[in-house]
Formats: C-alpha cells, sequence, structure tokens
C-alpha cells in the first residue's frame, strides 16, 4: 500500500525535468491542477496515491524510486558533519535535517561540500611545512573523495555501463564463457598470460597492441582484467560521456573515475544483470553457488549484488564494504540505510573484523544500529595471494549485509532466530558519531555529547556520556 504521507518533491521535480515536460503539461498527464502539483512538489502536500498510480501508468515510475535516492545518506552525511566541534549547540532535530534533504538537497550537497573543504583546510594548516607554496594547497575535495562520492551519490549504479555490459555479454550466449568473449573482443590484441609480471596484473602496450596478464592472478581475477582491458578499448566513448556528465573538478578524479568506470563494466559483463539476478534470486544469495556459475570471487559477487539497482528491476538492497587489518575502509558501498563513516575505521563490535581470525569461513552476524534498525550482516576474509616467496600477503576482510527484512531471501539466515531481540548485538557507524552510551569497545567520546567525570567512580568507561 502507498505511504499517504510520502514527500517526495525533489523526486517529482527530478521526474518531471528528465522527460522535458513542463509543470502544466506534466500536471495534465497526471490528472491535477497546476497548484495541486506545484504543492506537492514543494513539499507542501503529499504524494497522493492518484498520483503515485499515474507516474506509473503514464511514465512506467518504479514507485519505489520515489522513496529512495539520496535521502538517507544526506541526512547521515550531514549528522556526521554536524558532529564536528565547530559546530557548537545542540545537534539540529533529525526531522529538521530529514527536511532539508528531501526539500533542498542540493543546499544540503553544498554544506557537506563547504565542511569538507573546512575539514582539509585545517588539515593542510596542520601540515603548514607541506603546504605552504604549493598550488595544489587550496581546499578542494581530493580525487580519490571525489570518485568515491561520485559512485557512492549513483547509488553504485551505472545504468547506460550496467546496459552496455549487459548487451556485450549476452551476445551469441557470450555470458557462458567470458574468457572466450573477452579475448575475442579483443581479437586485435595479442593476450598474453605471463609469468615475469613482478606485482603487476594487467599491462597492455599499446605501441605493440599486447597485453600482457600475470599467470599469477587467480583465474577469475585474470578475465576481469581481460573485460576491464575491453571496456577501455571499446566502450571508450562512453566511458568519456559518463565522465563530462560528471564534471569532476581535476584530471586526476576524472582519470580515477574512468578505471572505475571500466572495473564497473567488467563486473557487470562477467555478471550480466538480468542473468544475475534470476541466479540470485534462485540460488537465494549463495555466494559460492554465484561465484561458480559465473566464474567470478567472492568479492566480485559481493560488488556486483550491491549494485543491483536498476530502476524497476531492483534487486535486494545490500551493504558492500571491505576493510583492512588496520580497520580502515578501503571499498564501501551502501543501498540500505546503514551509511558507513566518511572519515576514520568501522565500528569495532562488528563482524567483519572477526573473519581475519578466521579465515576461509563465512560469519553471520545479526546486528542492530542505533536508530533500531536490524541488519544481517555476512563476513569474509578475502586475502590476496602474493604468488612468490617473500612477497607481502596483502590482506582484507569483505562484508555484505541486508536489513533483516529480507532473511527469508539468504540461504545464510536458515537457521537463525531473528524473532529474538538479543540475538541482535549492538554495532554502530564510528565511535566519534555513535550515540551508545555503555560501549565496552569505545575508542573516542561521541563528539555532540558533553561528559561528566567523576575521579570516585570508575564504569566501562573512563567518563559518562551525557
Amino acid at each position: 500500500m502507498a505511504n499517504p504521507k510520502l514527500y517526495a518533491g525533489a523526486k517529482l521535480r527530478e521526474v518531471r525535468t528528465r522527460i522535458s515536460l513542463t509543470q502544466k503539461d506534466f500536471a495534465a498527464k497526471l490528472g491535477v491542477s497546476l497548484p495541486y502539483l506545484n504543492q506537492m512538489e514543494n513539499n507542501n502536500r503529499p504524494v497522493s496515491t492518484s498520483v503515485l498510480l499515474g507516474l506509473a501508468k503514464e511514465f512506467g515510475l518504479d514507485i519505489a524510486e520515489l522513496d529512495a535516492g539520496d535521502g538517507e545518506r544526506l541526512v547521515s552525511d550531514m549528522r556526521e558533519a554536524l558532529s564536528d566541534p565547530i559546530f557548537s549547540g545542540d545537534m539540529p532535530p533529525l526531522a529538521d535535517l530529514r527536511l532539508a534533504a528531501s526539500n533542498a538537497p542540493s543546499l544540503a550537497h553544498a554544506f557537506l561540500e563547504l565542511h569538507r573543504s573546512y575539514r582539509q583546510t585545517h588539515e593542510r594548516l596542520a601540515s603548514l611545512d607541506e603546504a605552504l607554496g604549493r598550488e595544489d594547497a587550496r581546499a578542494r575535495p581530493s580525487p580519490w573523495e571525489e570518485v568515491r562520492d561520485f559512485f557512492h551519490y549513483c547509488d553504485n549504479y551505472i545504468d547506460a555501463v550496467d546496459r552496455a555490459a549487459e548487451r556485450f555479454a549476452t551476445a551469441e550466449g557470450r555470458h557462458q564463457n567470458m574468457r572466450v568473449a573477452a579475448v575475442s573482443a579483443l581479437s586485435n590484441i595479442d593476450v598474453r598470460v605471463v609469468f615475469e609480471m613482478s606485482d603487476t596484473m594487467r599491462l597492455y602496450d599499446q605501441g605493440g597492441r599486447i597485453l600482457h596478464i600475470s599467470d599469477r592472478a587467480t583465474p577469475e581475477t585474470q578475465t576481469f582484467q581481460m573485460l576491464l582491458q575491453v571496456a577501455l578499448l571499446r566502450q571508450d566513448a562512453l566511458l568519456e560521456a559518463t565522465l563530462d556528465l560528471a564534471r569532476f573538478q581535476s584530471e586526476e578524479a576524472r582519470g580515477i573515475a574512468k578505471i572505475g568506470l571500466a572495473n564497473y563494466f567488467a563486473g557487470a559483463a562477467l555478471m550480466p544483470y538480468a542473468a544475475f539476478q534470476a541466479a540470485a534470486q534462485d540460488s537465494r544469495h549463495d555466494l559460492e553457488v554465484l561465484a561458480y556459475r559465473f566464474g567470478a570471487s567472492i568479492e566480485q559477487v559481493c560488488h556486483r549484488l550491491s549494485t543491483l539497482q536498476r530502476p524497476g528491476a531492483k534487486g535486494i538492497p545490500f551493504f558492500f564494504v571491505r576493510v583492512d587489518q588496520a580497520g580502515t575502509i578501503t571499498k564501501r558501498h551502501s543501498a540500505t540505510r546503514l551509511q558507513f563513516a566518511r572519515f576514520g575505521g568501522a565500528c569495532p563490535l562488528w563482524n567483519v573484523h572477526r573473519a581475519f581470525e578466521q579465515p576461509g569461513q563465512f560469519l553471520r552476524q545479526l546486528a542492530e544500529t542505533p536508530d533500531g534498525v536490524r541488519y544481517i550482516s555476512l563476513a569474509r576474509d578475502v586475502s590476496k595471494s602474493p604468488g612468490r616467496f617473500g612477497a607481502p600477503l596483502r590482506r582484507f576482510a569483505i562484508a555484505l549485509g541486508c536489513e533483516v527484512k529480507h532473511a527469508r531471501d539468504l540461504v545464510y539466515a536458515d537457521d537463525l532466530d531473528i524473532s529474538r531481540s538479543t540475538a541482535f548485538e549492538p554495532i554502530g557507524i564510528s565511535c566519534r558519531i555513535c550515540e551508545r552510551q555503555n560501549c565496552h569497545q569505545r575508542s573516542v567520546p561521541p563528539l555532540e555529547r558533553k561528559l561528566r567525570v567523576d575521579p570516585n567512580a570508575r564504569g566501562v568507561l573512563p567518563y559518562q556520556v551525557s
């Protein structure tokens, strides 16, 4: 049943702009008056049931889109930014933040950009000996952060690239053997799997038109790297057009994003959307079954599951994260309400950290965040073999999860007692913004709370959180 109190003015304006209709024409097609549409677009009225039906009938809109988008992650990001000690006074009410994210998303993004610029300026001032006299000392996001945020706010789903990869994968039944398809697509390139490549997995000699692939890489990685090269050579126009729309601030960010888009194409070709989604549903998201069927690694499968956000054909909203042994997040994406900290590490109570202690095993966890939302999380280590004696082992752990309401669609939830409240472990986002008062693993006090210190009493923490 549609939510009678759904306010989605910004999304309505976005839909109308996308199909190039005036308010008058849009209102006529939806069967409402112009003033009524204007009130809905300005969130003075909720979106009515008749309008929801009109959007679905006239424009084929997935109604779930109206309740999705940047809202929750914008609220999460603003809460974290407002936790900065520079902002004195109480945290604005959550309702106000949601109103800003819904009614003025551009302003919310501008606020986050301003806060990020402040943070970077502050950090540069702390390292004045490096920043003085350097032309790049201006406050701006790092290229890596800019690209990360680009994918973050696209729901990690790039429609044009995803569909191009699917067309490539399904042509003439190619998805049955993507390694053969990749080599065939590189027919004018000499593809060589070679031994002596040190720490390089892929090296393309543009002049000699020779692609070197390391034989130390796993078969899944070799195929993936070949498909990545297919994207760079055969889909260059599409990648460049997508980059033009993104309007990155630096050539470095554009370069990083192009590799990211090529990686996206490779993953989407290896696991084409419709076929992969159907297999995921049939197997109840069994990662090992999916990895075997599509010739992919466990990490590649997890990442792909987190991208199944095609309008009208969305999969389960998953979060996906990869951390190193220090707890630093090296990959992150969330199509759920769970948003990871933009700065620092992940919550130490999360099972992803325990995966290092039990290599080769899937660890399951029922978890609850401070906002009361419950999740099922699956974690596993994904250590990277060095390929030779004496080379360092690259150790990572990944986590994939979703809200517990999707448990029936996960094979990993079959014997878990999701009806018992005590089965859910309390986790947070990061200590700096977590509101839990008596966490035994808290590393730093929450920034937005006042502390009480009693020299005559000592509890779990050396202070009490107000």
